[in-house]
């Protein structure tokens, strides 16, 4: 740092040992040393609180980069949904409206044509549905009521 060497370290005691003498030497080394390893304990503090409080910005603008890379695919994914469910809403009250009145639908569709399941076309009846076929005459496809087999 001050560059410097034996021959400048030899000539700072000689000259301090000719101003201060022999009795009072020890004790202004001592001092000396004493104010030199409090001044480099202050700088290694500073030092490291300054280290600390940059690692500390870098970790939060790492983290807001973070959080912002998050965000934007997050609220398109948002936007995205909300749409899908407005789009299938509006189907849903297209098709229904179509199915209960008959009529065609903006896209000039008529409950049929959508593919509507005649569930959703019909209203369900209030008893018991009969599922089979009606028989227009005798068929050996269906056992008759009382068959064995």
């Amino acid at each position: 740092m001050f560059d410097v060497g034996f021959s400048e370290l030899l000539i700072i005691a000689v000259v301090a040992l000719l101003v201060l003498g022999p009795e009072r030497l020890p004790k202004a080394a001592r001092f000396t040393g004493l104010w030199i390893r409090k001044a480099r304990a202050q700088w290694y503090s500073v030092k490291s609180e300054l280290e600390l409080e940059l690692a500390q910005e870098e970790m939060k603008k790492h983290l807001q980069d973070v959080e912002n890379s998050i965000k934007a695919p997050v609220q398109a994914l948002t936007d995205d949904l909300q749409q899908s469910e407005a789009d299938i809403n509006h189907e849903f009250e297209a098709v229904a409206e179509a199915a209960s009145s008959g009529h065609r639908s903006e896209a000039g569709n008529t409950a049929a044509e959508m593919d509507v399941p005649p569930e959703a076309a019909t209203p369900a009846p209030d008893g018991p549905v009969d599922e089979r076929p009606a028989e227009d005459g005798p068929d050996d496809t269906h056992p008759k009521q009382g068959a064995l087999w």
